[in-house]
């Protein structure tokens, strides 16, 4: 069985990866005024050079700059969308790790225009890294749609609809698309985490006592992805990855995808589903089972929360028994998420993160040839 020619590939990753020590040196002088941002800029690029190269040289297929320009996985990004401001924080939510808990504070998503786009977001960042790479793909990753309208408050908009907000969401999404496939991205990821969250019971009901429909999110976020995706080139993949929740290897929720994969596997129009499975609190694979035979599973079985490594029999063992749900030549492996959704990073070394790595690239050559 080969190598898969085009997105995603058998060995894959989220994206993110762990600020070295002089990037996060640079950017704490910048936030302090010793250093221009033009001087930030090189810092991030010799970063993103070297990544780029690690990637290459342990025979990843695709490369990420490691979102080392952002400070966090999504606001960067969402920020910069017309229409679409950042907020006070809202009160705390607790992040849970195996050791204890903690809590992280988000940015109220406030709509005080008609939310449109100008100009392609991240288009520096796809270049450089165009540029950087020589063997692998370049991919870029941005965060879901779903992130953009889900808890959005429309008080200070023009918007007395969500319908209408949400379409222009997609349309925006549908731009930054086309955009990204004129200067070459064909390998473009969206991140998501309202999918996974939804799959936990406390998740949910929390969610109705604000108001939200929880028995219906999953199925409104599928519909404005399919409407953003609707116009997406052939030769462009697009994966969903569909995250719990990755802040200093803590996660938000836990749970199966049984209560979301119906409707979300199966009517989800993408070309691959990156799945996070590093532990119990994953399920089982049994909802595998409403994947369309058009769409590649990316089990994230590697966890990037914690240095130790994974077992290689164990990882063996439990591709194939995926692949009693899902056709082993779509099956292909990866970390359960980014080893940075956030610039503090998870709780392990630059080393173990290229263990980690390497470990996925070594497996999936075993298993996939």
């Amino acid at each position: 069985m080969a190598r898969r020619a085009t997105p995603p590939f058998r060995a894959d990753h989220v994206g993110s990866l762990l600020r070295p020590p002089a990037l996060l040196a640079a950017r704490a002088d910048f936030a302090g005024g010793k250093i221009t941002a033009a001087e930030l800029k090189d810092a991030e690029d010799a970063a993103i050079r070297d990544a780029v190269r690690m990637q290459e040289d342990i025979g990843l297929q695709s490369a990420t700059d490691g979102e080392f320009r952002r400070e966090q996985w999504h606001s960067d990004f969402l920020y910069a969308i017309p229409g679409i401001d950042k907020g006070a924080l809202g009160a705390p939510l607790p992040v849970y790790r195996k050791d204890g808990q903690l809590s992280w504070a988000p940015n109220v998503t406030e709509i005080t225009g008609k939310v449109h786009l100008e100009e392609v977001i991240f288009a520096d960042h796809f270049e450089f890294l165009a540029q950087t790479v020589t063997r692998a793909t370049p991919k870029l990753t941005v965060p879901s749609p779903s992130m953009a309208h889900f808890r959005a408050d429309l008080s200070k908009s023009p918007y007395t609809d969500y319908e209408e907000f949400r379409a222009d969401v997609a349309a925006a999404y549908a731009a930054e698309v086309a955009g990204l496939y004129a200067l070459g991205c064909r390998y473009l990821q969206l991140d998501d985490t309202i999918f996974a969250f939804l799959n936990d019971p406390a998740w949910r009901e929390n969610a109705r006592a604000t108001g939200l429909d929880p028995d219906h999110q999953h199925e409104i976020n599928v519909r404005v992805i399919n409407d953003a995706l609707a116009a997406k080139p052939a030769d462009m993949a697009v994966t969903v990855h569909m995250c719990r929740g990755n802040y200093r290897s803590a996660w938000f929720s836990s749970g199966g995808y049984d209560f979301v994969a119906e409707a979300v596997f199966g009517g989800l129009k993408v070309d691959g589903l990156f799945l996070e499975y590093d532990d119990e609190r994953s399920g089982t694979f049994g909802p595998l089972r409403y994947v369309p035979d058009d769409q590649v599973v990316v089990l994230g079985l590697v966890t990037t929360k914690t240095p130790e490594l994974e077992s290689r029999d164990t990882l063996m063992r439990r591709i194939e028994e995926a692949s009693a749900y899902v056709d082993i030549d779509r099956l292909c492996l990866s970390g359960q998420c980014g080893f940075a959704s956030t610039v503090e990073g998870n709780a392990l070394t630059i080393d173990d993160e290229r263990a980690k790595l390497e470990l996925i690239v070594s497996v999936a050559e075993e298993v996939w040839g």
